[in-house]
């Protein structure tokens, strides 16, 4: 079964064909970060405006890569959240057309269901049962993925997103957008242990995640120091920020694993990409026994490729009424 996967919930206009689920044939991303860098990121309306011009391209670019025509499809897939809404709408609005045009059923994916289809098409022998870490600029949880169309949050965060946290942290370091991948370069040539950030656990039982607390007290003493003129080497700050942020996050995920008792941890996201997250989760799976699973940096970021493999687990299909929904919750059963 080959599926046409599109997506277009953030600032990357992306389309693929994915066969069965796991073989990508082709998956082309546009980014538009270079346009966004600009104004310090991502800005709806812009975004919105290049996905209307990029996407046909995209589609048409991603159809020859894979060596075929649209009569060869067997289902549209799309993202229709969650995300920023316009530009989800920019997706869902092309894959509804062509269902109609085609006659071919129309899949609509939640990105976080995406995120974690990634590591279906990197690793072609995973199954459930495996516990979920998805870390990106909009979201944070953990997810029990019981079967491929069936879900548990375990945990998720109460604020800010790690990803929100990184780019914020960066701004105020004066390394500038996007601040994920700057902060992890920085950290490389700065001291995690130069400065002691909080690392907010919550409650002794919880997997929820905090991250504004963190956020403010690097923000208060950068400040203190600047009115006392105390130098700040920003790498010193960016090692020791992504050092709170990593250990709360695979902490978490160990314990969420250790409970679930699937063995298995499955890392996603955009921020997974982060150098120091997947070597110390790697770590710590190794010492705790857990499997530990990373999608290469490909599938990291926003793609079509995971759309259509999630939209192949689904086993569902939907009305052209379907809508964009930015603040698209993960259900427990996929429908």
């Amino acid at each position: 079964m080959k599926i046409l996967g599109i997506e277009t919930s953030c600032d990357e206009t992306s389309a693929a064909v994915v066969e069965n689920g796991r073989d990508v044939l082709s998956n082309i991303i546009r980014s538009q970060i270079d346009i966004h860098t600009r104004y310090g990121g991502v800005v709806p309306e812009i975004a919105s405006r290049n996905h209307v011009e990029d996407l046909p391209y995209i589609i048409d670019e991603a159809l020859e890569k894979a060596g075929l025509t649209l009569n060869d499809i067997d289902a549209i897939a799309v993202t229709n959240g969650p995300g920023l809404v316009g530009a989800l709408l920019i997706g869902v609005s092309q894959a509804k057309a062509m269902a109609l045009a085609l006659d071919k059923p129309l899949i609509g994916v939640n990105h976080i269901k995406g995120h974690i289809a990634a590591n279906y098409i990197e690793y072609p022998d995973l199954e459930p049962p495996f516990l979920s870490l998805i870390v990106s600029g909009g979201h944070t949880h953990l997810v029990l993925v019981k079967d491929y169309d069936e879900f548990e949050v375990l945990g998720k965060t109460l604020d800010d997103a790690a990803g929100e946290a990184f780019d914020k942290i960066a701004r105020v370091i004066g390394l500038g957008y996007p601040g994920g991948p700057k902060i992890d370069k920085a950290a490389k040539e700065g001291n995690p242990e130069a400065y002691d950030f909080p690392r907010v656990y919550l409650d002794k039982d919880s997997l929820d995640f905090s991250f504004s607390g963190l956020k403010s007290a690097v923000i208060n003493r950068l400040n203190t120091e600047r009115q006392k003129n105390i130098e700040i080497v920003p790498e010193d700050v960016a090692a020791s920020f992504q050092a709170a942020v990593v250990e709360v996050l695979v902490e978490k995920a160990i314990k969420a694993a250790k409970q679930s008792g699937t063995g298995k941890i499955v890392l996603a996201g955009g921020v997974s990409a982060n150098s120091e997250l997947r070597e110390r989760l790697k770590q710590r799976g190794e010492e705790e026994g857990l499997e530990i699973f990373v999608p290469s940096l490909e599938y990291c970021t926003d793609n079509a490729a995971m759309i259509a493999s999630m939209a192949y687990f689904q086993k569902s299909e939907d009305a052209l009424d379907l809508d964009a929904v930015p603040n698209l919750k993960i259900t427990a059963k996929s429908v």
